[in-house]
């Protein structure tokens, strides 16, 4: 402390604290004695007097902690202004203090020595001491004057006792110690009640003080099992091992009074889990170069996890019926505490005689410690695939393979927007390279006018075409090439040159003459097959089969759910996408840009076009007869009833059993039975299967009890299943609906 006016600042404050409490409490303290030298005598007095002395020196204590040098600064920094809130300053240690602390502290120094600190001690709780006096006095007063009981003078103790009837055995005090299995690791527990929860397996010792001592005392589980208490010295021990979870009743001889139910909840030990950490993904692909394969896993258990565990490895080789498996196992340790372990290894991958093709698949598979027998848990399996080779090229294989996935993934706004992108980013790019990125989006229009092609029936262009017997061999084509050196079509398939492109686009309309060829590939009218026969003459050749029968239609179905007016816009769409095309393979994307966004107009068009709406054929329904409406007259119609609702067979007990408990006259026995036998079978029909069973045992104890057999009709009416929806009989008709269809009859 700083100052020596402080010190007695906070003693005198610490004087006035606790001589406030101890007033505040003094009166209570006598009213409890009071209170108990009437009731009990002196001795119980002299007991409650110390402990209410007790008590109050704990509160007098507690409230003196509470006035430490840092509540004297609070007090101190309120009650002067000139403290600037540093008052703590003054009790803190030299060594902690900065320059600028030091220099604050020097100049409340100053001030303290200048003008001393004012009273800092609390006030009188004025309030409570009245209150507390009062209260105590009043007390002490009800004492003082309750009458005595009377007491019958003469005989002695002794014959008092004589002359009682015997008493009742009770139980006086419980004991009951759990031990849990070693292998969880948990301690002993010691329990002051009869009912407990407890892991599998665990110990379960009863130590009861029953007064005075029966001639034999029992443990009655619900299943028939009964366990006898042994006598060891003045106490009756009974041991159990926990297996499953159990209700039972403490059966006291001489003991008249109804045994309660206590219940035994055994914890069931979970098999352990294991998680897959690295890879991230089950099924990874081998990597180029790719020699090594990390595995990550991770396994938690309840109690614990064995310190080692199994990796199972299999190797697929071949495919199909041929494919064989290699098996292979490695034993990891893991790291970590014994609940949550993680199992790591890096597999290489030549060890295995991986191949192209072939897979690689593992699973860790691990024990908890579990005794005697472990339980086991397995996790997902990772599988590292080594891709096979890429397939030959397949140019000119229409029928094999086709390119199809790429056009779902572009849309002719996104093509603008790219164009767009382009011809900013053209100041920053080399020649090759824009050159090559607008061609790249020219294919990408490509690709795009060919899907929307195949609404108006067109064919997939890049397939080579066999020419008719009759015609003349067409000279070779000649590729079309970029300014950049890149072939027009940036694929594997060679266009025809730029005059003779619209000849070879199928479906493509222009206004010029080339408009006799689209209409044929729009209508799929006119379309002549080729015949089988090759160019060159050979006949079995196999470019030459393929061009005859490997030529692909699309649905000609697809070219028939537009309107006309609808085919002409699409149409239109298609004739700008081709002049798009054109520009963005030839690296003008500024130009292409106005013919994009005109089909992106046109397209927009079609998506809000009319939809077709064709009637769907079915079943021609009789007209209604209108004169029979309203005439009350029913002859030639059937009666037709409703077939009743029926809940499932096993539901049949359970609607017994609520429909019987709700009367309170009838005997529970039978239907007590019934539910008890459907209890046993179906014990995960319902989420506590021992509240089900002590309602049982308490309706069966006391059939006359409403809330018991209200209680067991809750737990029945959750475990029914709910009956499927139906439509209700329409009610018969009353005196009112009587009348109403007699006066029908007679209007008629």
């Amino acid at each position: 402390m700083s100052l020596p006016v402080l010190r007695q600042a906070l003693r005198a404050a610490r004087r006035r604290v606790g001589l406030d409490r101890a007033l505040a409490g003094l009166p209570l303290v006598l009213a409890i004695v009071a209170l108990a030298w009437r009731l009990g005598g002196a001795g119980w007095a002299a007991a409650c007097a110390l402990v209410a002395l007790a008590l109050l020196a704990v509160v007098v204590v507690r409230a003196l902690r509470r006035c430490d040098p840092a509540w004297l600064a609070a007090r101190l920094d309120a009650a002067r202004a000139d403290m600037d809130d540093s008052s703590a300053l003054l009790y803190a240690r030299e060594d902690t203090l900065g320059p600028l602390q030091r220099l604050q502290r020097a100049r409340l120094h100053e001030r303290l020595r200048q003008r001393p600190p004012p009273d800092l001690r609390p006030a009188w709780s004025r309030r409570r001491l009245a209150i507390a006096w009062g209260a105590g006095a009043l007390i002490a007063a009800v004492a003082l004057a309750w009458p005595h009981a009377p007491r019958t003078p003469g005989a002695p103790a002794a014959s008092r006792e004589a002359g009682a009837a015997p008493e009742t055995p009770r139980l006086r005090s419980t004991l009951l110690q759990v031990r849990p299995p070693a292998y969880t690791g948990l301690e002993a527990q010691a329990l002051r009640a009869l009912d407990a929860k407890a892991p599998e397996g665990a110990r379960l010792v009863w130590r009861l003080r029953i007064a005075p001592a029966p001639t034999a005392a029992a443990l009655e589980f619900l299943d028939g099992t009964r366990l006898p208490l042994a006598r060891e010295g003045d106490d009756w021990v009974a041991r159990h091992r926990l297996q499953a979870s159990q209700l039972y009743r403490l059966r006291i001889d001489g003991d008249d009074a109804p045994a309660l139910l206590h219940r035994l909840d055994a914890i069931a030990d979970r098999p352990p889990q294991v998680r897959l950490l690295a890879p991230e993904t089950t099924l990874q692909l081998r990597a180029e170069g790719q020699r090594q394969w990390r595995l990550v896993f991770e396994a938690e258990d309840d109690y614990g996890v064995a310190a080692q565990a199994r990796l199972r490895i299999v190797r697929t080789e071949g495919s199909g019926e041929n494919q064989t498996f290699h098996e292979h196992a490695r034993t990891l340790a893991g790291r970590g505490e014994a609940r949550l372990r993680r199992f790591e290894t890096v597999l290489d991958i030549a060890a295995f005689g991986l191949q192209p093709g072939e897979d690689l698949v593992a699973s860790l598979e691990v024990r908890d410690v579990r005794e005697p027998e472990p339980q086991t848990g397995r996790s997902a399996s990772a599988i590292l695939r080594w891709p096979p080779p890429a397939p030959p090229d397949a140019d000119g294989l229409d029928g094999l393979a086709r390119q199809v996935l790429p056009a779902y993934f572009r849309s002719q706004r996104q093509i603008v927007i790219d164009a767009e992108a382009l011809l900013a980013e053209r100041p920053r790019l080399q020649p090759e390279r824009f050159l090559a990125r607008s061609d790249a989006l020219g294919v990408d229009q490509r690709l795009l006018r060919l899907r929307y092609g195949q609404f108006l029936g067109e064919e997939a262009e890049g397939a080579a075409r066999a020419p008719s017997a009759d015609a003349e061999a067409p000279p070779p084509p000649r590729p079309r090439v970029s300014p950049g050196g890149i072939f027009a079509d940036g694929s594997d398939a060679v266009e025809a040159p730029a005059e003779d492109a619209h000849e070879h686009e199928a479906g493509h309309d222009h206004d010029d003459a080339h408009d006799d060829h689209a209409h044929e590939g729009a209508d799929h009218a006119g379309h002549d097959h080729p015949d089988p026969v090759p160019a060159d003459g050979v006949f079995g050749r196999e470019d030459g089969v393929v061009a005859a029968f490997g030529h692909l239609h699309d649905l000609p179905e697809a070219a028939t759910l537009l309107d006309p007016q609808t085919r002409e816009t699409l149409r239109k769409a298609l004739r700008e996408m081709w002049q798009s095309e054109l520009h963005l393979r030839q690296g003008d994307p500024a130009a292409a840009l106005p013919y994009a966004n005109r089909a992106l107009g046109f397209i927009k068009q079609v998506q809000e076009a009319d939809r077709i709406y064709l009637p769907r054929l079915g079943a021609q329904l009789p007209p209604i007869d209108e004169s029979r409406r309203l005439s009350g007259e029913r002859d030639g119609l059937a009666p037709r009833a409703l077939p009743p609702l029926r809940a499932a067979a096993a539901d049949a007990v359970l609607q017994q059993a609520w429909t019987g408990l709700a009367d309170a006259q009838a005997d529970p026995a039978p239907v007590l039975a019934a539910v008890e036998a459907w209890a046993a079978r179906e014990r995960t029909r319902v989420q506590d299967a021992l509240a089900v069973v002590a309602a049982i045992d308490a309706v069966r104890q006391d059939p006359a009890c409403t809330d018991c057999r209200e209680a067991l009709r809750g737990l029945l009416w959750q475990a029914m299943r709910r009956p499927a929806g139906g439509m209700a009989p329409r009610p018969a008709a009353d005196a009112a609906g009587a009348r109403y269809l007699r006066a029908l009859q007679e209007a008629r």
